[in-house]
């Protein structure tokens, strides 16, 4: 399982569905560990040396600061950057498949964007006519 923090502007409708779907998810809020109003380095520094990724709509800095800190010291849990126009149901469903099929250290210094479309119009792409082939 991975162990989350979602920034302060991170949607609530999501953190209460994923808790929902997913009653002992390891899922932090900068407000219930004391980083309420604290800059993006700082959050991005603390989720560093505690080893969580972090769940984040913005587009426009976290980035940016992620990268510089991978530069500088190499330190990063991961970055999970989620489009705020997303559907709800969808970014739920999207970060659950994350955490329930891969491993902490896979995120190791990614920084990664949701939606996922783009890898499933590479997959639906790919269809196979006759996944049982009796042929053989």
């Amino acid at each position: 399982m991975l162990s989350l923090l979602s920034d302060e502007n991170f949607n609530g409708d999501i953190i209460r569905g994923l808790f929902l779907r997913q009653p002992h998810l390891d899922l932090l809020r900068v407000q219930d560990v004391g980083l309420r109003e604290v800059d993006d380095l700082a959050i991005l520094a603390w989720a560093a040396s505690n080893g969580r990724i972090l769940l984040t709509h913005d587009r426009a800095t976290i980035p940016d600061f992620a990268y510089e800190r991978l530069v500088e010291s190499g330190q990063m849990a991961g970055v999970f950057v989620i489009n705020d126009r997303m559907p709800v149901r969808q970014a739920i469903d999207e970060l659950l498949l994350l955490v329930d099929c891969s491993e902490q250290s896979e995120w190791k210094g990614i920084i990664l964007y949701l939606p996922l479309s783009i890898l499933r119009t590479e997959l639906q792409g790919k269809r196979i006519s006759n996944p049982i082939d009796t042929t053989v």
